[in-house]
C-alpha cells in the first residue's frame, strides 16, 4: 500500500492505493507522520484505490481522528468502495467520521 500525502487549499489530502492489511499498517504508521503534524487542519483521506481496510488499518484511522479531535482538526474520507463501507458500518465507524 502507498499513501500519498499533499497539501491542497489549507487542509492535507492522503490518497490511499492499495490494501490497508495488517502487514501494511506498519509502514502506514510511520507515512501518517505528517498528517499527525498538520491535525489541527482539516485532513481528507482519497479511498478511491483503496482495497481493503484491516482492524489495524482502522486503528490507525481512529487514531488521527482522535489527533485531529483534540488539535482542532477534522478528518473527511472520501470515495470509500462497497466493501470498506460495509466494514466502516458494521464497526461503527460510519458514526464517527464525515464520509462523503
Amino acid at each position: 500500500m502507498t499513501i500519498e500525502i499533499k497539501e491542497q487549499d489549507g487542509g492535507i489530502i492522503a490518497v490511499f492505493d492499495g490494501r490497508f492489511d495488517t502487514p501494511a499498517a506498519v509502514q502506514a504508521q510511520q507515512d501518517m507522520a505528517p498528517l499527525m503534524e498538520n491535525a489541527d487542519k482539516e485532513i481528507t483521506l482519497d479511498c478511491t484505490k483503496l482495497e481493503y481496510v484491516s482492524s489495524s488499518g482502522l486503528r490507525l484511522f481512529l487514531t488521527l481522528r482522535k489527533e485531529t479531535s483534540a488539535k482542532g482538526g477534522k478528518v473527511v474520507i472520501k470515495n470509500i468502495n462497497e466493501e470498506i463501507k460495509k466494514v466502516f458500518m458494521m464497526t461503527g465507524f460510519f458514526n464517527l467520521f464525515d464520509i462523503r
